[in-house]
């Protein structure tokens, strides 16, 4: 039997995407990218942007068509709000959020879907994840203070409002990529941004241990894994929920630098995204001192105007942000930067506006995720006026994008003639090319048929550039490769 998977939305969504095909490849099922093979159609959505939530809607229909001429099942989990969770719940046979995972075989068991064919690898399956929420509850329990276990008494354990997904962490990926991988290191947020979803999709702020998080790291990069993503709405918090029990984000970042010190093995940490507001020089200085730490930092400005900030929540001032970017300008001038803008938020004058402008004008972004402001229910700013015209939105999106494109040629121009260690991910669209990230998620492309170099770093001269990639020509294969599978 086969399972199709859709992911929309975020890295975080690309990552519990790779939890649930584990649940899916224990359970007997094998993926498929054809959806008329598969017997359980799944989505895992994203409520953060309507564009996403649209796509929901188009599959659904047409999926609920297919169940006409054929026997299958449909799910959806992911980042949902509630508005969109009762709609769904009328359209999907399982409606579940993503700390509920480890229940997913009953509920499918439930369903009826399981075939005898199936049968003996499904409860395997099944088994499986009843190890897992064992494991888990056996930790928890142990942490109860003795005098609180009454003879003949059951223990019981308070869970907080995300209670379930340290069962859910305890699920292993089933990464996608033999080279490049995702770690989860916190669930939720607490910043409640007023254009933000997230806080009513995912919940408040809870902190994976840091002994999870360094025991997936190590085993990445004892499989050769080269580039890993620490996850999170808000790294720059972590821990803080914890306070006293686990370290916070310079620290658990020191720990993963001090580790990279110890292993003959070269890889690059990445993490996102960070909030301005809790980002310290001390984060910036612990980069700065660790190889392992990649020099690229995504720190979302969201507005360059004070007065548009307030509005959003965003509890921080320009001021703020622009003393993070002179630090790591500083600390690590070779680090890039890039960002997320919001245009055409409610209210945003044409001068305020104008100071976004020069906020990208001053801060010479390497890449900026721009979007045009769009309503979310659930939001606090969904209670506003959507008073920006469409058409000005799009005219200040496409500004902003010109001056994207200005300083990002204007930096990879700078870059001709530098050879830089690159990681080769895949084949390239131009034929007879391979395209690779640079260390500071440059896209590059240089002229090779050698696929076996796929998941290595080698090292490439950069001989032309256009304003969001680079091209160059290849010097040296580097020590360590990961051959392609």
């Amino acid at each position: 039997m086969k399972y199709h998977l859709i992911s929309l939305g975020c890295q975080m969504n690309l990552s519990d995407t790779e939890r649930v095909r584990t649940v899916m490849h224990q359970l007997g099922f094998s993926h498929t990218d054809n959806e008329d093979e598969a017997s359980i159609l799944g989505i895992i959505a994203c409520s953060v942007r309507q564009k996403a939530i649209d796509k929901v809607y188009s599959r659904i229909a047409m999926w609920n068509k297919m169940k006409h001429r054929k026997s299958l099942l449909t799910f959806v989990s992911g980042c949902i709000l509630p508005s969109d969770k009762e709609k769904f719940l009328k359209l999907f046979d399982l409606v579940f959020p993503m700390s509920e995972l480890p229940e997913l075989p009953d509920m499918i068991h439930q369903y009826g879907i399981v075939t005898p064919v199936s049968l003996q690898q499904f409860d395997h399956g099944r088994q499986s994840m009843e190890k897992i929420k064992a494991n888990v509850v056996a930790e928890k329990q142990s942490l109860l203070n003795p005098l609180d276990l009454k003879s003949g008494s059951k223990p019981s354990i308070k869970m907080n409002p995300a209670a379930g997904i340290d069962d859910f962490w305890h699920v292993e990926p089933t990464y996608t990529s033999d080279f490049e991988a995702f770690i989860p290191i916190q669930n939720g947020c607490d910043k409640f941004c007023t254009f933000c979803a997230v806080p009513y999709t995912r919940g408040r702020e809870v902190s994976r241990p840091s002994s999870e998080i360094m025991d997936e790291l190590k085993r990445l990069v004892e499989k050769g894994f080269k580039s890993i993503t620490l996850l999170g709405q808000n790294v720059n918090s972590y821990g803080l929920d914890k306070k006293g029990d686990e370290v916070t984000f310079p620290e658990l970042l020191r720990l993963i630098g001090e580790f990279g010190l110890k292993v003959k093995k070269e890889f690059w940490v990445y993490f996102t995204s960070p909030h301005p507001r809790d980002m310290t020089d001390e984060v910036i200085e612990v980069i700065a001192k660790y190889k392992v730490l990649a020099k690229q930092i995504h720190l979302p400005v969201q507005s360059g105007d004070d007065g548009v900030l307030l509005r959003m929540n965003r509890k921080h001032a320009m001021d703020k942000y622009r003393h993070i970017v002179q630090t790591i300008r500083q600390l690590i001038p070779e680090a890039t930067i890039f960002t997320d803008i919001i245009v055409g938020f409610t209210g945003e004058t044409d001068e305020q506006f104008e100071n976004t402008r020069r906020a990208m004008e001053e801060f010479k972004y390497n890449m900026a995720y721009i979007a045009q402001y769009s309503v979310r229910p659930g939001a606090a700013s969904s209670r506003w006026a959507d008073d920006v015209p469409k058409e000005t939105k799009k005219e200040r999106y496409h500004l902003l994008t010109n001056e994207l494109m200005k300083y990002s040629l204007e930096y990879n121009l700078s870059m001709i003639g530098k050879i830089v260690p690159v990681l080769v991910r895949g084949r390239d669209r131009k034929k007879g090319y391979l395209s690779a990230l640079t260390e500071g998620k440059l896209v590059i492309r240089f002229a090779s048929a050698n696929e076996s170099l796929i998941g290595s770093f080698v090292d490439v001269e950069i001989k032309s550039a256009t304003p969001l990639s680079l091209e160059g020509e290849l010097v040296e294969v580097k020590e360590y490769q990961v051959a392609i599978s």
